[in-house]
């Protein structure tokens, strides 16, 4: 039996068409173009100097591998890796679950919704200085806020930001407090995308608020959550600006024991001017990232509910 033999009409584009796919293009052009000069072209730039002997006029020498093999011979590698991942997994963690409680609070029928959704995105709008001010000024030995509350309960103070052992706890305090706004907004905007009837069916059928929340909150949330935590991590092994202005690198003690890898980067780059082994380490940070990234896009078939 012959095949009927069909053609494809391929219809041409109407004007109108076309204006409206120039007019998205010229409004996608500016992110575009600032993307590719912002990011695209200085991480070629920075994954080539990473293979290379850089001086301070960026004369790249070409070296091979040998600023990897000096990175993995750092006698501060195994520091900076552990607090950085201990600032991540600290951190993450307890602010995402703040950020639910917060959320859902917020969620319920109460007054004053907008004063607290003001209130708790705070610290997503303030600057890291003042920041860094605020809680230095609360942590500080002497004559620090957090030091005369304890001091009522007749609990000795101490000089918490200059202490190794718990200067960057002190710094992860602010991490949690400075993330639990945004990610409570943005958890809030999921939460009030799921249908009420959800909701009215679980309280006819008996369910409490602990169990509605567990069965059908985290559920249909859980794409949100996701987002939160991916974004969550980036930003836990990008910690720099809070901890270096807490932790004052030239005069407190405290300094090289809280030493995260963003900080060795600095450190290389802008303080001792070898940016070829900074570039070494930063595109090593970006390898690790983008493995933790692959790990949970994988793992988010098991738990991510996207019906």
């Amino acid at each position: 039996m012959a095949k009927a033999n069909t053609k494809v009409v391929k219809r041409k584009a109407s004007k109108r068409q076309k204006k409206d796919w120039i007019a998205g293009y010229i409004f996608i052009a500016p992110v575009t173009i600032g993307l590719f000069i912002f990011y695209v072209i200085p991480f070629i730039q920075n994954f080539w100097f990473s293979f290379n002997d850089v001086n301070k006029f960026n004369m790249a020498t070409f070296n091979g591998i040998e600023n990897y093999k000096q990175l993995f011979q750092e006698p501060d590698l195994l520091l900076a890796l552990k607090n950085t991942f201990l600032y991540a997994i600290i951190t993450v963690p307890i602010g995402l679950i703040l950020s639910l409680v917060l959320a859902s609070f917020l969620n319920s029928k109460i007054k004053g919704k907008g004063i607290y959704r003001t209130i708790y995105f705070l610290p997503s709008v303030t600057m890291a200085a003042a920041i860094a001010l605020v809680w230095k000024l609360i942590f500080n030995g002497d004559y620090g806020i957090l030091n005369s509350i304890l001091g009522v309960f007749g609990i000795e103070g101490q000089s918490w930001l200059t202490n190794p052992h718990t200067a960057l706890f002190c710094v992860m305090i602010v991490g949690i407090w400075g993330s639990v706004g945004y990610n409570m907004i943005i958890l809030l905007a999921g939460m009030q995308g799921v249908s009420k009837s959800y909701y009215e069916a679980a309280e006819i059928d008996g369910a409490g608020p602990f169990q509605r929340f567990k069965s059908i909150t985290i559920p249909l949330v859980s794409p949100t959550i996701f987002f939160v935590t991916i974004t969550g991590l980036i930003g836990a092994f990008q910690v720099f600006d809070t901890l270096y202005m807490m932790i004052d690198p030239d005069k407190n003690p405290a300094f090289n024991a809280v030493k995260t890898m963003n900080v060795l980067f600095y450190q290389n780059a802008f303080m001792y001017g070898y940016k070829g082994y900074a570039a070494a380490i930063s595109i090593f940070m970006f390898v690790i990232i983008m493995i933790i990234t692959v790990i949970q896009l994988w793992g988010q078939k098991k738990w991510v509910n996207y019906d």
